[in-house]
């Protein structure tokens, strides 16, 4: 009976695992490449991603007996894949360093979390939508030369929506390494690829990647991961200790940068299965889900050097129908939460279109600007309002 029971949880979370894994691979992969990373520093970037969010799942869940989960920061790898070369990649290693400092002061002091929840919530998603955008367009540019490719993925993605949504992205990812394969995707033999290897970045501070990479990186993985990761464990009864989660996930970014990891947070979307009745219609026994999770994460880990090798010839809008597909819903949220509020409807606008332009300033990409030009006009109209 026991058994029975621990079987329900220990399936949920490792479905998620999967879900989210091959959801998301292609997106952190991209964002990795965008600001500099080699494919072997991408590779040790996804590796470490993943098997150090995977132990702290283990560690977490365990040591509080609930079903909190961590993950890496999706929304935060799409705003890389905006910021582009900002400096090179020791300089992006530098800002994701800084990010991590920023998620450990937050923890450590409350008005800086203060000051990330007074940007207004459209504002924040405004820039979100933008920099998707950019990457959920990059099918529609490459299917006229890569037709059968991307429209075998995108008819993939559409009867699976239908009947199981949950499985669209991942059934997306497997026809993609199929059509990769077709495509002689795998050049040369598998030497030593099938092992896991870290490559060290030692990091580099600049002020270009500090505000272009850093600050972007850090609002939107608070205020898309790890705000809402809060809130969603509370909406199923479970209080998450704030100063420890964000004290563990910012020092976890903070060591593991040198090696290319960008950000850890809280899940957001993905806690929702473990802490929910489709783990265990018992709160109390459901915290087993997070702790396969994060198991099946640290088994991914070992699998990625691999995969990377792999699709290391893939045509870039090959890899990005994979990246636009599993970041639609992301998207479509973050576009109903800017029009949520009349009031912020035009400065999250105009946030959107400036992330979305990929228009570079001073050497600091569209993400930063998109936030000042936001936050600038919405204090604007409030002041404006208040004196009418």
């Amino acid at each position: 009976m026991a058994g029975v029971e621990l079987r329900q949880p220990v399936a949920a979370g490792v479905s998620i695992a999967l879900v989210g894994y091959t959801s998301t691979f292609v997106v952190i992969l991209s964002g990795l490449r965008a600001v500099g990373a080699s494919p072997a520093e991408a590779t040790s970037g996804l590796i470490v991603l993943s098997a150090v969010t995977g132990a702290g799942n283990i560690w977490f869940s365990l040591r509080h007996r609930k079903p909190f989960t961590l993950a890496w920061s999706t929304p935060g790898a799409a705003v890389l894949a905006s910021a582009g070369a900002v400096g090179g990649w020791p300089d992006a290693v530098g800002a994701f360093a800084v990010t991590g400092l920023l998620i450990v002061a937050t923890g450590l002091w409350s008005r800086l979390g203060d000051l990330i929840k007074a940007i207004p919530a459209p504002i924040a998603q405004g820039m979100l939508a933008g920099v998707v955008l950019q990457i959920c367009l990059v099918p529609l540019a490459g299917i006229y030369r890569y037709p059968w490719q991307v429209g075998a993925m995108f008819a993939t993605w559409l009867v699976l929506f239908l009947v199981a949504a949950r499985w669209a992205v991942p059934a997306v990812f497997a026809v993609m390494l199929i059509v990769v394969g077709i495509d002689g995707g795998w050049s040369g033999g598998l030497g030593d690829r099938l092992l896991p290897h870290l490559t060290w970045t030692t990091p580099h501070l600049s002020w270009e990647a500090i505000v272009g990479v850093a600050i972007p990186l850090y609002v939107v993985t608070m205020a898309a991961q790890n705000v809402p990761g809060v809130a969603i464990m509370g909406s199923f009864g479970y209080r998450v200790p704030w100063r420890e989660s964000m004290t563990m996930t910012g020092i976890g970014t903070v060591v593991c940068a040198p090696f290319g990891a960008h950000a850890m947070n809280l899940a957001a979307i993905s806690a929702a299965v473990p802490a929910s009745e489709e783990s265990h219609p018992d709160p109390a026994r459901r915290w087993p889900a997070a702790t396969a999770f994060g198991a099946a994460f640290v088994v991914l880990a070992a699998v990625t050097a691999p995969l990377t090798a792999y699709l290391g010839p893939a045509p870039a809008a090959v890899l990005g129908t994979v990246a636009a597909l599993g970041l639609l819903s992301t998207l479509a949220s973050a576009v109903n939460a800017m029009a949520a509020d009349p009031d912020d409807r035009i400065p999250a606008t105009l946030t959107f279109l400036v992330a979305a332009s990929d228009v570079t300033i001073a050497g600091v990409g569209s993400a930063f600007w998109a936030l000042v030009v936001g936050i600038v006009v919405h204090l604007v109209m409030k002041a404006r309002r208040s004196q009418a």
